[in-house]
């Protein structure tokens, strides 16, 4: 039996850190290193699944066509994972913390029965990488759901609920977009809308977010409700 008595989940890009243009250079710049590959798409709503194990396939799919080979996909990690950390170590990458996240992530972790864990449709590796330039990651480093395994965001939530042991209404699931959403409806968890932008605020209104803000503190308040926690 689990040892929690409820969790909160956070999508990265957007709740916790903001994906600067440099990072996502990052990560297409895998693609031209290893086959010349320029020009891709950097609408993230473009491809089949928004999910970056789902992404490379479909580059290297469209791109190799029968010679694609799981070895291609296992070398684009590489890179990847050796981009990120030469650029962080050599300051050409810079991480940018969400105003509050820091803040929000120490009072969570100091909740009693309180598990905290990603949905992320990035590489594992590569949110880690991150995380730990936030100093986020240990924070959420015990359910760190990511996009190894493939599949839609609804699908990762679901492999780190089961994870946890926790029922869904138990759970809070913190994102910035319509997949986030629909991940929280999907598996019937308590869902936060968060953007510091206004625009993406109001697009996940219009699509029916009950919870939405752009302060942590707000945030905080609206967790603490949704679970039933004493401030």
């Amino acid at each position: 039996m689990t040892a929690h008595r409820y969790a909160v989940v956070f999508d990265v890009d957007g709740p916790l850190l903001d994906l600067t243009a440099p990072e996502e250079d990052a990560f297409f710049e895998t693609f031209r290193l290893l086959h010349g590959i320029d020009g891709l798409s950097r609408d993230w709503d473009s491809y089949r699944v928004r999910n970056d194990r789902e992404i490379i396939h479909e580059i290297l799919e469209n791109h190799l066509g029968a010679g694609f080979a799981a070895h291609h996909y296992d070398e684009v990690l590489s890179a990847y994972d050796r981009i990120l950390t030469g650029g962080f170590a050599s300051g050409a990458l810079k991480v940018t913390p969400i105003p509050g996240a820091g803040d929000l992530l120490h009072t969570l972790s100091g909740i009693n029965g309180l598990a905290l864990g990603t949905a992320t449709a990035n590489i594992r590796r590569a949110a880690e990488i991150r995380l730990r330039e936030a100093g986020f990651w240990d924070h959420v480093s015990r359910y760190p759901g990511a996009a190894d395994e493939g599949g839609h965001k609804h699908q990762v939530l679901a492999r780190v609920i089961a994870g946890m042991g926790l029922p869904p209404q138990r759970v809070v699931y913190i994102g910035d977009n319509l997949n986030d959403l629909e991940a929280g409806r999907v598996n019937g968890t308590h869902f936060i809308g968060f953007h510091v932008g206004e625009a993406k605020r109001q697009r996940l209104k219009d699509h029916g977010a009950g919870h939405v803000t752009g302060d942590h503190r707000e945030t905080l308040a609206l967790i603490q409700d949704m679970l039933n926690i004493a401030s």
